[in-house]
């Protein structure tokens, strides 16, 4: 039988890097190998579309042999919805915490912030997203109707629930939720958009830093809040 070398090292008992001397769980080694994957599929799916993206060009990009590749994820389509959980984890990750005992301004300047930020580090990730709504969601539908209701049900009750106990305006929580994204996001998916109009060649920190500070004092005094200190 022809043997794996990810399947060995996920059984072996832990795995020396001589680089540094540290010693790394295999559980560790298959999360990064992972995470280069994914980061590989985002620029091959971005470059080439579904259709054209191949799991040979991905194995390359992350710099694994396409078997190890295939082990992780059999197929293109399930590395294709393995992406996409992966950027919806990412993006969401900070509100998705939340809880209605936390301070509503806090809670809400970080959601904007970290989103804003996202868009600063993985502009791809935003627009891939962006296409395969635009398309129709062919591969995104499930994920839509079951995890992605299901997290906006759950962040609209501590919102909501932040309304009834007068700690904040009287706003649409499901609403409010879709702005953060659409806004958030509008830095990456319209970047040609918004450097051709203010004239400039490419994004600095501060156009970032500036969106966010400006997305965040005009949510929050839009919810009767005021932007944390």
């Amino acid at each position: 039988m022809t043997k794996n070398p990810v399947a060995d090292a996920a059984v072996s008992a832990r795995v020396e890097d001589s680089g540094n001397g540290r010693r790394y769980r295999p559980g560790r080694i298959r999360e990064r190998n992972r995470e280069k994957i994914l980061q590989a599929a985002e620029e091959e799916f971005a470059l080439n579309g579904y259709k054209g993206a191949t799991i040979q060009n991905i194995a390359e990009r992350a710099g694994l042999p396409k078997s190890n590749v295939l082990y992780y994820f059999s197929n293109k389509q399930r590395m294709y919805a393995a992406m996409f959980d992966d950027i919806l984890g990412r993006w969401n990750k900070v509100f998705s915490d939340v809880r209605p005992e936390h301070d509503p301004a806090e809670a809400l300047a970080s959601f904007i912030r970290t989103k804003v930020e996202m868009s600063r580090r993985y502009p791809l990730a935003s627009r891939l997203f962006a296409m395969e709504i635009i398309q129709g969601a062919p591969f995104l539908m499930d994920h839509l109707r079951t995890n992605m209701r299901e997290w906006v049900r759950g962040r609209t009750e501590v919102i909501q629930q932040w309304i009834d106990d007068g700690r904040m305006a009287e706003v649409d929580p499901v609403q409010l939720i879709f702005l953060i994204w659409s806004s958030t996001q509008h830095y990456a998916d319209f970047q040609v958009q918004i450097l051709m109009v203010e004239n400039k060649a490419e994004y600095e920190q501060r156009d970032f830093d500036h969106a966010a500070d400006f997305l965040t004092d005009v949510i929050l005094r839009g919810c009767g809040l005021e932007k944390p200190t």
